[in-house]
């Protein structure tokens, strides 16, 4: 069918474009930049000129590390560069002057996260170190053919409190909004919605199921669909819709007239 070969060519594009935002020097910056220490990260700390003060500590269970001098300090949900100024701010008050902390990642812990929905292996995985978006639904074994542009991230944050990230996959892979291809943190659950599919029918080039997006009109549906033949009735095209488990008929309906999921488009067929 038409629609499957072009769900295929598809597939194929967004793995070329998948490879590219990964391995791109940009995006491996990024994610070296962007990484968020979690609980069972080791991190190397050394402070200029303190030999005295360099450890190696593993963030612990409550999301801390033991700090000569400081103590036990927080840590997790913190960036790299975040931890060296935060240390250097509390070693400043009283210990020492002007002091250059750097933090570095020795080990990675591992760290566990859940993706469900429409990607061709939904479940738990194990990741270590710097794993974004894209890498997660690459180790999922890639987007399948009913998946949508939405996806929706649950995460805990270190405080304890529930935040809700949604991400538009659309203009991510084609637009190339790589702030929207975010770091995986420990904990996280990802859902990959279903797309909306229509159904156009009748006078029109190629019937068939065709994907939609939010804001997808008539005309778009029936472009989608290789638009009108020579006998189409084009003032008269109907919309066969279900709405609270009842269906309506929706009569000579304007081109520019949205479509929901699930929608048939029927353009029938010109008497004169």
């Amino acid at each position: 069918m038409v629609f499957n070969s072009f769900m295929r060519l598809a597939g194929f594009i967004f793995s070329v474009l998948l490879v590219i935002l990964i391995f791109s020097p940009t995006s491996c910056l990024a994610k070296s930049r962007g990484y968020v220490v979690g609980k069972g990260d080791v991190l190397k700390i050394t402070v200029y000129d303190y030999p005295d003060l360099e450890t190696k500590v593993r963030v612990n269970g409550d999301g801390q590390i033991l700090m000569p001098l400081l103590g036990h300090v927080e840590v997790a949900g913190l960036t790299v560069s975040q931890i060296s100024r935060k240390l250097a701010k509390m070693l400043a008050n009283g210990y020492l002057v002007n002091p250059q902390v750097n933090v570095f990642i020795e080990e990675y812990g591992s760290k566990k996260v859940v993706i469900l929905g429409m990607v061709n292996h939904p479940g738990l995985y194990t990741i270590n170190g710097p794993s974004s978006l894209l890498e997660l639904i690459s180790k999922a074994g890639g987007l399948s053919m009913d998946a949508g542009n939405d996806v929706t991230v649950k995460r805990t944050e270190p405080d304890g409190s529930e935040k809700t990230i949604h991400i538009d996959l659309k203009a991510l892979m084609q637009g190339g909004d790589l702030s929207l291809n975010i770091q995986m943190r420990d904990g996280d659950k990802v859902y990959v919605s279903k797309a909306g599919m229509v159904y156009v029918t009748g006078e029109v080039k190629k019937p068939d199921a065709y994907k939609i997006d939010k804001g997808t009109t008539v005309i778009k549906a029936i472009a989608l669909a290789g638009g009108f033949t020579g006998k189409a009735a084009k003032g008269s095209v109907k919309i066969i819709r279900v709405k609270d488990g009842k269906k309506m008929v929706l009569k000579d309906v304007p081109m520019d007239t949205p479509v929901l999921p699930d929608d048939v488009i029927v353009v029938p067929e010109s008497f004169f």
